[in-house]
């Protein structure tokens, strides 16, 4: 992954001209390299990431391990595709082990996620069998830690 990338993974809110004096690079050269990355889709695109918590919302998200019957000619590609449509899903990946899905979900409340697990998900042709984790507080989100580190107030020992 080139410099800029892992610069513009960090933050994304960096300026071409921050970038360009990080890179020794000039601002054209920066916003050419952005450009080229975007109309190619190595930029898929760029998020902001929020302390729900902070704000006093109560989304519910889930992680759900499903285990699907692979299709004679497109294995797995068909039925996850379909599944990461769904506009309740926000993440979801191809995985080894006990189960072949991993799929991020989220609702406004418990219902909304339990009605999509069981209505939508669960009913499709080739989804065998779901196990449907909930999220109860995140700590690390997307390599953020989500609390800001408070000075230990523990006393100094000395001899």
């Amino acid at each position: 992954m080139d410099s800029l990338l892992k610069l513009l993974r960090e933050n994304a809110a960096l300026k071409p001209a921050q970038l360009a004096a990080m890179l020794n690079l000039s601002e054209a050269e920066v916003s050419a390299q952005i450009a080229s990355h975007q109309a190619s889709g190595v930029i898929m695109g760029y998020r902001t990431i929020i302390n729900e918590e902070k704000l006093g919302l109560d989304r519910v998200r889930a992680v759900i391990e499903v285990k699907i019957t692979p299709e004679r000619e497109g294995g797995f590609n068909r039925l996850a595709e379909r599944i990461a449509k769904y506009s309740e899903v926000s993440s979801c990946y191809l995985m080894s082990g006990g189960y072949d899905l991993l799929v991020f979900v989220e609702g406004n409340n418990l219902r909304d996620v339990a009605s999509f697990v069981s209505e939508k998900l669960a009913t499709l042709q080739g989804v065998i069998s779901t196990a449907t984790h909930f999220m109860l507080k995140p700590y690390k989100e997307q390599g953020v830690l989500m609390s800001r580190e408070q000075p230990e107030e523990r006393l100094s020992v000395s001899p």
